[in-house]
């Protein structure tokens, strides 16, 4: 007797990557901070000259600041 082979439902893809939040930018570090069972990162930005770090806080408050940048030449080609 054959079973019918049953699929998820029609729009859940497994393989769907999860929407963009913060825009690539080869001038940020991020820096794990040491936290029990969560990911936590500090952010900094290194613009312009990759010597000094800027400190603009954890991933969520550096967010508006990245993606609000204006300098557009330091983004991913992949990000436009």
């Amino acid at each position: 007797m054959a079973l019918e082979i049953t699929t998820g439902a029609p729009d859940a893809d497994p393989y769907r990557l999860a929407p963009h939040r913060i825009r690539r930018c080869t001038f940020r570090r991020l820096i794990q901070v040491d936290a029990r069972n969560e990911r936590i990162y500090d952010v900094e930005c290194l613009f312009p000259d990759r010597k000094i770090p800027i400190p603009i806080g954890d991933l969520e408050s550096a967010m508006a600041v990245c993606n609000g940048c204006t300098a557009a030449h330091i983004f991913r080609p992949d990000e436009d």
